[in-house]
């Protein structure tokens, strides 16, 4: 069954917002993106149990069941690109991924995608407010926008904090490399959480959607704000349900 948003399967905040920086933006992400280091995200979303049944096969190789399933001489390779390859040798090559107690280096990524054949849809993904696990992410004490974000990201970050959010938990920059199709995932599931936590994305090349797929229908649909905010989105609700 499709959440949607105050009884509507999508709303376009686009009227709510001031984007007049957009191009800007956009300038500046593709110029600090090629001299900040980014990784890949994405690659074990068919072994989490997070796909719909239907779109499962767009998953490709799955690192998750590669790292399942590994033999002795691959889990010492893999041990040894880990970022403390020392701690690597005595921690389960399982342990280590999206969602896992230990990420993935990016030595470890990409052997994978050379080694398996792993597809990671997203071949760009910055972290401008580190967090380690999902449900981190609305949580802001104690977090920050790195440096390095700081420094090749000003306009960025500039417009994040023009958001209508009372603070900000979690800041991406992500990106699909040209001919990569991101997997069709759920984030969080409605039986533990029924209220989702409050989000916007932005695409400043235009080019990128984010959408709701109902699987049973087999059909794709296309959100802590600010109280007078989310007011305002409601109201927005009711226009264009009328």
């Amino acid at each position: 069954m499709i959440h949607g948003i105050f009884g509507r399967p999508f709303l376009d905040l686009a009227p709510l917002l001031d984007l007049t920086d957009l191009a800007a933006v956009h300038d500046e992400v593709c110029l600090g993106l090629a001299q900040a280091p980014s990784t890949y995200t994405g690659g074990s979303h068919r072994s989490m149990g997070i796909m719909p049944a239907s779109r499962e096969r767009e998953a490709g190789v799955d690192y998750g069941a590669v790292l399942a399933d590994l033999g002795e001489a691959d889990r010492r390779a893999f041990a040894s690109l880990a970022d403390d390859p020392l701690a690597a040798r005595t921690a389960g090559a399982t342990e280590f991924g999206e969602e896992r107690p230990k990420s993935l280096s990016r030595r470890q990524q990409l052997w994978l995608e050379y080694r398996f054949g792993v597809y990671f849809p997203w071949k760009v993904y910055y972290e401008m407010i580190p967090n380690h696990y999902w449900d981190e992410k609305s949580s802001p004490a104690g977090k920050a926008f790195t440096r390095e974000a700081r420094t090749f990201f000003p306009k960025t970050i500039a417009l994040v904090k023009s958001l209508p959010f009372q603070a900000v938990g979690r800041c991406n920059v992500m990106g699909l490399r040209a001919h990569d199709h991101g997997t069709v995932h759920r984030d969080g599931d409605p039986v533990e959480k029924a209220e989702v936590d409050h989000f916007i994305t932005i695409c400043p090349a235009a080019n990128k959607r984010l959408f709701l797929c109902d699987e049973a229908g087999e059909r794709r649909v296309d959100g802590v704000f600010e109280p007078g905010f989310e007011r305002r989105v409601r109201e927005l609700a009711a226009r264009g349900a009328s």
